[in-house]
């Protein structure tokens, strides 16, 4: 879900809890507290199965659930004070939750398109280079473990057998990613003592980090030389995290790194 469709989402559901809230208290005469744990009881009822058969990803259902369920909170407060004139206390508490409904918008649109107009002019210009980008990776790790308890012993052996097989790989991309442009990802593997890792299989999985669905795989080419390439096309701005698996007979290596992609200018 882009930004676009996560603020038209957002609005159209404001826009039904408020027909809901108006439609309860003047038609069916009950009180703004009573009008709003029914909007809030709709929200739950209905936007929560609907959610779950259509799953949008954990962030896109956190915001979206937080703020139905703030503004029902807040349409009761404010109904209660009806005629009883202003308390700054309902509404600092109100505010607040704007507040950090607003953050959150942000930081899932900037997850989804990245930081771009004026504020991405404030940021340090990322270095070009013709040559391979030598992404460090400071451990190795798999993708699932933590959602796979029964692998984890599995997973502990992998890791111990790279540290003792001690392949040293580089990653990178030719030049910056942009979404929607064709770039090349290359990958160069030796051994411990330097000598070029040939013949292997090479494949990842680009995971996008606000919604699952984008997830896509890739296979790698070898170009000689311990040397293996893939021409991507990125499809989305923002973070994306890399899980690269590297197969030689029984051996299999696996590392996992991040990378962003800049929108389209």
């Amino acid at each position: 879900m882009g930004a676009g469709e996560l603020i038209q989402s957002i609005g159209l559901g404001v826009v039904a809890e408020l027909v809901v809230y108006l439609v309860a208290t003047r038609l069916f005469r009950l009180s703004g507290k009573a009008a709003a744990m029914v909007v809030a009881l709709l929200v739950l009822l209905f936007y929560v199965p609907w959610a779950i058969i259509h799953w949008p990803g954990p962030d896109i259902f956190a915001v979206h659930l937080a703020i139905y369920l703030t503004l029902a909170y807040a349409l009761g407060m404010i109904g209660s004070r009806v005629g009883k004139g202003f308390h700054w206390a309902p509404a600092l508490i109100v505010t607040f939750f704007v507040g950090v409904i607003a953050l959150n918008i942000v930081f899932v649109t900037v997850a989804e398109r990245g930081i771009t107009g004026i504020f991405a002019e404030l940021l340090p210009r990322p270095q070009e280079s013709e040559g391979v980008a030598d992404s460090e990776f400071p451990g190795v790790v798999s993708h699932d473990f933590q959602e796979k308890e029964a692998l984890y012993n599995q997973y502990l052996q992998q890791v111990e057998a790279q540290r003792r097989r001690g392949w040293r790989v580089k990653k990178g991309w030719r030049h910056k990613p942009w979404v929607g442009r064709p770039e090349t990802l290359i990958v160069t593997v030796h051994d411990r003592d330097g000598r070029p890792i040939t013949g292997a299989e090479v494949h990842g999985r680009f995971l996008r980090t606000s919604n699952s669905r984008d997830d896509f795989d890739f296979r790698l080419s070898e170009v000689g030389g311990g040397e293996y390439r893939a021409q991507i096309t990125m499809p989305l701005p923002g973070l994306w995290r890399l899980v690269l698996e590297i197969r030689k007979g029984e051996a299999r290596h696996e590392i996992r790194a991040t990378t962003s992609v800049l929108p389209e200018e």
